[in-house]
């Protein structure tokens, strides 16, 4: 029997499965509507699998500090709504306990949560949930004391944003002040030194191009290309940025004020790089028919 886009459309709407599933579902029933509903709930866990071509770019991040080690951990889901989920959550925060002692993000995903891997642990709750998740990312921070901060915290210790501190010297409150500080102005880098070269030059290149336009000879233009170049890092390294609570000071220097020593940040924000593509049903519906 010939499988329409409609009959796709039909059981989709019905089950809440996805085009491709569905368009499965008819084809191994030959059509049979019912039996395809059946055989659909008779495959969670493929189901899930199937949804992993779907874009998760919404989600939480928690962070965990545990003594003198911080981290932070993105998951991801399909939709906002998923992050507000009570059972999301509780997963999302069993993985940060997780993750305070993993190496690495893949160390993460292999490790045991409950009897099972992080990795299997979320496989299920797709398969529950019906949303596409993965566990995208996780930064780890060590320092004398780490500080944590989590910006329009979603439930305790998770949000849209995460941010951990290190420090040696100062206290808590100035550590979480410099956190909602990163939070907000999302520096690149701590300082000059640990900024990338080729993102350096790319904006030195970019400021003696434009300098250039004003038809200045070349030794005026090397004096203006020191003075941007300063600004440029003024406004993108932690330590030379006007601090937020108060911008008289730079965030060296209310350190200093404050008796610390800043020695390194982790900020993470939900869907940070991940591109987004969106589609309407009519496009969903002829790429099945291609399929």
């Amino acid at each position: 029997m010939a499988i329409t886009a409609a009959m796709v459309k039909e059981l989709r709407d019905s089950t809440g499965a996805g085009m491709m599933d569905a368009k499965k579902a008819l084809t191994e029933t030959d059509g049979d509507m019912e039996a395809a509903v059946d055989w659909l709930r008779t495959k969670g866990l493929a189901k899930a699998a199937k949804k992993s071509g779907r874009t998760a770019a919404e989600g939480l991040v928690a962070v965990k500090v545990d003594g003198g080690r911080g981290v932070a951990v993105e998951v991801n889901s399909e939709t906002d709504f998923v992050g507000k989920n009570a059972d999301f959550q509780k997963m999302v925060s069993g993985i940060a306990d997780v993750a305070v002692s993993a190496a690495d993000v893949d160390a993460l995903k292999a490790a045991d949560m409950g009897g099972k891997t992080v990795e299997q642990t979320v496989t299920d709750a797709v398969a529950v949930i019906g949303e596409n998740m993965s566990v995208r990312r996780m930064s780890a921070l060590t320092g004398d004391l780490v500080v944590s901060y989590v910006h329009n915290a979603a439930a305790p210790g998770m949000g849209k944003i995460g941010v951990l501190v290190a420090m040696t010297g100062g206290d808590e409150a100035f550590g979480k002040q410099v956190a909602m500080h990163i939070a907000a102005v999302n520096p690149a880098s701590l300082s000059e030194d640990d900024l990338d070269a080729t993102v350096v030059e790319k904006e030195k290149t970019v400021q003696m191009d434009i300098a250039r336009e004003s038809g200045k000879p070349e030794a005026v233009i090397e004096k203006m290309i020191v003075g941007r170049m300063k600004k440029y890092m003024a406004e993108v390294t932690l330590l030379n940025q006007s601090f937020v609570v108060n911008p008289d000071l730079t965030v060296g220097a209310a350190a200093k004020e404050a008796g610390a020593t800043i020695t390194g940040f982790v900020r993470l924000e939900v869907g940070e790089g991940i591109e987004v593509i969106k589609e309407d049903f009519a496009a969903e519906v002829a790429k099945v028919g291609q399929a």
